[in-house]
């Protein structure tokens, strides 16, 4: 049986998505070693137009492509590869992500050790080798209140992350979808990713109801897999990112906290919007930057206010782009391609 099957969603990535193959075939498909796994690729391409789909062809025989007329988002994306995938281990890999010597191997081999773990996830790291957040707490009244530095400094143990180095694999609440493993079992009783959100909190989500089903989630600090565009998300994330975020937000909140801890959190989210931009023109006086933000904070402000319209946000920019430039998402977005993470999107609230 296939020890892992590699599902990879792309959306018009296609520089990203050839290093991120020529990777797994050379730390994974060149290995002669008994330490070697035997893997499938699956390579779903949302809809792209920057002739992906015939480089894969061309240049990776090895992988199975999966070549879909439209982006269907990130986990639909993910959830026809994962119907497809025949190995016992299944894991979600970005486009935008590079996989370096035994990263994969050290994941799949802490699942065989320990069946009670039902995901895992590496360490991800910049192209410059810092470290990426990549552990996720499931949102609470308490992270909508308290900022999160603060939860992560006082409670390092209840809110992991990246402040403090981990040398022994640590149980999470949930882990990034950017290389998410999952053992096979899990994905048989949990069910596929919901595709209830478009984009962003999707693997959050799944991370909590595969909790509930009774399986561990474990951060193993050893695996290292290069995440290339995380390296740039919290710099600028364009307002139509943190509309899409809000409104996963919100949803996740009614799904699984209710729908009276959703209305106030929506509430908290439009008092700070209601501040921000009362407060942030006075600083945009003096810098194009600060003028940026305060743009940003108007613009969900002004989604909140008008009802939260589904005409705004990532679903709109999902239509085929122009091809982006090496380096580059598409139009600055992530919709249905590359995994961002939820926190990145929402701390931008704490920092405006």
């Amino acid at each position: 049986m296939t020890d892992l099957s590699i599902v990879i969603v792309t959306w018009n990535a296609h520089d990203v998505l050839m290093d991120a193959l020529d990777s797994i075939e050379r730390e994974i498909l060149g290995r002669t070693d008994e330490g070697r796994i035997e893997t499938e690729t699956l390579v779903v391409d949302n809809g792209s137009v920057d002739g992906t789909a015939d480089s894969v062809r061309s240049r990776f025989p090895w992988a199975e492509l999966i070549a879909l007329p439209e982006n269907v988002g990130f986990a639909a994306g993910n959830n026809v590869g994962l119907r497809r995938a025949k190995g016992r281990i299944l894991l979600l890999l970005n486009s935008d992500t590079v996989v370096l010597p035994d990263s994969l191997e050290q994941c799949v081999r802490y699942l065989d050790a320990h069946p009670d773990v039902g995901v895992v996830g590496p360490q991800l790291l910049n192209p410059d080798g810092s470290k990426q957040n990549c552990i996720h707490n499931h949102p609470s009244l308490v992270t909508e209140l308290v900022p999160k530095g603060l939860l992560e400094t006082l409670f390092p143990a209840r809110f992991p992350s990246k402040r403090y180095d981990h040398p022994e694999p640590i149980e999470v609440e949930a882990v990034l979808g950017a290389c998410l493993f999952l053992r096979r079992e899990v994905y048989e009783t949990v069910g596929p990713m919901p595709e209830d959100y478009f984009f962003f909190l999707e693997e959050t989500d799944w991370c909590w109801w595969i909790r509930e089903a009774g399986f561990r989630i474990v951060h193993v600090p050893t695996s290292n897999v290069i995440h290339v565009f995380g390296a740039s998300t919290k710099k600028k994330i364009p307002a139509e990112t943190r509309i899409e975020y809000h409104r996963s937000l919100y949803h996740f909140f009614r799904k699984n906290r209710g729908a009276g801890q959703a209305a106030l959190v929506q509430g908290i989210r439009i008092f700070k919007g209601i501040l921000y931009t009362l407060l942030g023109w006075i600083p945009g006086l003096f810098s194009e930057t600060a003028r940026d933000r305060f743009r940003q904070n108007r613009r969900v402000l002004s989604w909140h206010l008008r009802g939260k319209p589904e005409g705004w946000g990532l679903r709109k920019l999902a239509k085929p782009p122009a091809p982006a430039p090496r380096g580059e998402d598409a139009g600055g977005q992530k919709a249905g391609g590359q995994q961002a993470s939820g926190e990145e999107a929402g701390e931008q609230e704490d920092s405006a």
